[in-house]
This record gives structure tokens, C-alpha cells and sequence, in this order.
């Protein structure tokens, strides 16, 4: 199986898949490609320390959705690498529907909560400041919807009395981690696409 991976910005959980698929842990996953729309991402340098293919794509930032020419111009790149999996970790953009038309069932998404609870961004602050017993991480399909498709995979995190929002974070973090790569080990050894 082939997957890019998107990401905006420091890519732990990227770096912690190139890890596991260095490691010969990856099952029957065979190469790895990393795409960011932030070209202060530490993805070029993940790149390097991997050796992997990566490209940086621009954005609008007058938008927080990738569309217009933009959009045609991601397609346009993720296609020429042919991945059987999309994985989007902390990917700070909202996909436009043409992509998600376009790679219809091959897009997993990260998200660090137990979702449907706290959609959208900063919902681990969400979480800590709603005071909830747990929280924790969701593995899920993307669709039209934000932070609504299907459900793969999801891992929980106590939250306690004396825990800052920034231990918490890291908590989280590290569930992500292990969450992701299961989930994609588990995608790769069925070769399992999503039957949207």
C-alpha cells in the first residue's frame, strides 16, 4: 500500500509513521509520500531524514479550504504519486469537495478527540475547559462533512484533577501516535478502502 501523508506543521505523528515504516513495522506498507501546505512544516526535513518524497503546495490564506486552483493543483500532485491512502495529521486545512470526490473512500483523517464530541479546531482546549472525565483521539473516513465520517478507530485519555491543558495535549499526543499507526497497518494488511 502507498500513502502520502498531510500535514501543516511540526509532524510528529508523520515522523512516528516514517519511524514505524523504517522499523519494517508497517506491515505490507511500501512507501511513504509527504505533502504540506506550510512550507515552514517540518515536513522537508522529515523528507530528508527519511528520504521521501515530499512536496510543499501553497494555499489562499484568505480561505481555510483548499479550492479554485489550489485544489485542482493538490489533486493534480497527489495523483502523480497513485497513493492507495491519504492520511491527513494535523492537516490544518479543510479539504474541498473535489478532492474529497476525487480520492473518494482513500481519505483517513486524525482528530484529537473522541469524536462526535468537539469537532472542529482546538478540541483538546475544548475538552480541558468543558472539564470532561475523558477524552482522547478518532481515527475516522473523511467526507463532505467536517469531522463527521465514518468512525475506524478511537483510543481514550483520562483527564484528571491536576492535569494542565499542555499534559493533556501530550497525553493526547501519544495516543495519536499508536492510534494512527495501528489503523494504518490494519488498512494496509486488508488493503481495505473505504466503501463509500
Amino acid at each position: 500500500m502507498k500513502i502520502s501523508i498531510l500535514g501543516s506543521g511540526k509532524g510528529s505523528n508523520a515522523k512516528y509513521i516514517l519511524s514505524e515504516f523504517a522499523k519494517g513495522k508497517l506491515n505490507k506498507v511500501n512507501e511513504i509520500s509527504l505533502f504540506s501546505d506550510n512550507e515552514a512544516s517540518n515536513f522537508s526535513q522529515l523528507s530528508l531524514e527519511f528520504g521521501c518524497y515530499f512536496k510543499h503546495i501553497p494555499t489562499s490564506e484568505k480561505t481555510s479550504i483548499i479550492k479554485d486552483n489550489y485544489e485542482k493543483e493538490w489533486i493534480k500532485s497527489i495523483s502523480n504519486v497513485k497513493p492507495d491512502l491519504i492520511v491527513l495529521a494535523g492537516f490544518m486545512k479543510v479539504i474541498g469537495i473535489n478532492f474529497i470526490k476525487h480520492f473518494k473512500g482513500q481519505i483517513i483523517n486524525l482528530h484529537p478527540s473522541l469524536l462526535p464530541k468537539f469537532k472542529g479546531l482546538n478540541a483538546i482546549k475544548k475538552a480541558y475547559d468543558k472539564g470532561v472525565a475523558r477524552t482522547g483521539c478518532t481515527v475516522h473516513w473523511v467526507d463532505e462533512t467536517i469531522d463527521s465520517g465514518e468512525i475506524i478507530a478511537q483510543s481514550t485519555v483520562e483527564l484528571f484533577k491536576n492535569d494542565t491543558l499542555e499534559g493533556l495535549t501530550t497525553k493526547i499526543h501519544i495516543k495519536e501516535h499508536f492510534l494512527l499507526s495501528q489503523v494504518i497497518c490494519a488498512l494496509a494488511e486488508t488493503q481495505k478502502i473505504n466503501p463509500q
